[in-house]
């Protein structure tokens, strides 16, 4: 079996298992998400969410942002892992959102990755997530999962998203990246994957592996 065969099989069982799998970060605005993710990093969601509420009720635009005393946006999200880089990061990212796309988000990857601490992975979370484009974001629990299963054969993020776009059908990129991070987080975790109760074990070249060096 292919790539792309193997793919549609493992989505096909994944869209049953995660019939509406969606982001877990809230978010109203495509800024909302994209300051969201950037304070998602190397912090929990769940964390993540008990903050934004206040936060967003205090900074509503790329302006309010940009305008605010980077104390007072530091003490904001203070609860969240390396608060004081991420107020700095959030602030210059919105700065150049005022200078250069009129105080608007822009909805390309070419144009997000020239905002200042945005990756791919972030700017696809957006695309997908806030502007529903198609697009695939590799965060740790895509990496983990694809390599595992067999989907993707790098460490690289780049690497592996240009793998997965190209065996996975485009009106499926989005879904395919939350059905994945679902599965990451759900079975498929760093340290101990349930691989008895994982519904793509048979398809999955780390479970089939391991089986064979048990017989």
């Amino acid at each position: 079996m292919d790539k792309t065969e193997k793919a549609k099989k493992i989505v096909g069982i994944l869209i049953k298992e995660y019939p509406n799998p969606k982001i877990a970060l809230n978010f109203k605005t495509p800024l909302q998400l994209l300051v969201a993710t950037i304070l998602s990093a190397q912090c929990t969601d769940e964390r993540v969410n008990k903050v934004i509420p206040e936060l967003f009720k205090r900074f509503k635009t790329a302006e309010d942002f940009t305008d605010s005393d980077l104390k007072e946006l530091e003490e904001s999200i203070r609860s969240i892992n390396f608060y004081k880089n991420k107020a700095k990061s959030i602030k210059e990212c919105c700065k150049v959102i005022v200078q250069d796309f009129n105080g608007r988000l822009p909805d390309t990857v070419e144009e997000l990755i020239t905002l200042p601490g945005v990756g791919r992975k972030t700017a696809n979370i957006v695309l997908g997530s806030a502007f529903g484009k198609d697009a695939i974001a590799v965060d740790t629990h895509v990496k983990r999962v694809s390599n595992r299963i067999g989907l993707a054969e790098s460490d690289n993020p780049d690497k592996i998203e240009r793998e997965l776009l190209r065996i996975i059908p485009r009106n499926k990129w989005t879904l395919s990246t939350n059905l994945l991070i679902l599965h990451g987080r759900n079975i498929c975790g760093a340290k101990q994957p349930l691989c008895e109760i994982c519904k793509v074990k048979k398809y999955c070249d780390f479970f089939n592996i391991s089986l064979n060096e048990k017989t």
